[in-house]
């Protein structure tokens, strides 16, 4: 379904038929990707008074309660409120959903015993695009991040000049294929988020991090629209359903 869309001053024609879901699911077991040390989410048929709600079990419905971190558990969206004492809510300050999009692919760098995301990669990647959201995808990109166990692992992260780059550059829409913008263990000190949030002045309340998205080596790192969708969650951060749509003009 090809529509033309009017988006600030251009005019943009995406086909809304070919939605390109860079979304992990939530699995309830133990295959589902995880991080911070804790289990797998579940999602088990509820019991009451000893009857299992499952229409398997002779039940009239399917009635599972599902038990899961946003921020272990597979792609989610942050806002501020991830790292304040104050409460922001990603219901309330995530409030536009479609915004230009730009998908780099990253080789991260080796630093000492670690991988990073620098600076330079970004701008050599970026060069003067003006975009709102910056989708990073890493290589290697294998499938079997869908199912990652992160804990103890100490993934790749950004380095802070690297967040501050894009702070600068005026990207409100930070997605990631890892389990956060931050070095694993680093004393609590989430340098990458304080700096793309600008903690140490005004707060970008309307900045937005996504992390554990997947990018499929069948999309093409370029322009995009994207569709970041979340859950109505009155929290600091909700599971996410991003969507790209290639621009066709």
């Amino acid at each position: 379904m090809l529509t033309t869309i009017q988006y600030k001053s251009r005019k943009l024609k995406i086909d809304l038929s070919q939605p390109l879901d860079i979304s992990m699911p939530i699995k309830g077991d133990a295959s589902n990707v995880n991080a911070w040390y804790i289990g797998p989410p579940k999602i088990e048929p509820e019991v009451i008074d000893g009857d299992t709600i499952s229409v398997e079990k002779g039940a009239v419905v399917n009635f599972n309660t599902i038990n899961f971190n946003p921020h272990s558990h597979g792609t989610h969206t942050e806002t501020v409120g991830h790292i304040t004492e104050k409460v922001y809510s990603i219901n309330k300050h995530l409030t536009q959903f479609f915004f230009l999009a730009e998908v780099i692919t990253v080789a991260p760098e080796k630093l000492g015993d670690d991988y990073v995301i620098s600076k330079k990669q970004l701008q050599f990647a970026l060069g003067n695009k003006k975009r709102e959201a910056v989708i990073i995808r890493t290589i290697p990109n294998t499938s079997d991040k869908l199912s990652r166990q992160y804990s103890n692992t100490n993934p790749t992260y950004l380095k802070v000049e690297a967040a501050e780059y894009l702070k600068a550059k005026g990207v409100k829409h930070l997605l990631i294929d890892l389990p956060s913008v931050d070095k694993e263990q680093d004393g609590g000190e989430l340098l990458a988020h304080n700096a793309f949030w600008n903690t140490s002045g005004k707060l970008r309340l309307d900045a937005t991090i996504t992390e554990f998205i997947y990018v499929s080596n069948k999309i093409d790192d370029g322009n995009y629209m994207l569709n970041l969708q979340i859950a109505p969650f009155e929290n600091d951060a909700s599971p996410s359903k991003p969507i790209l749509y290639k621009i066709l003009n």
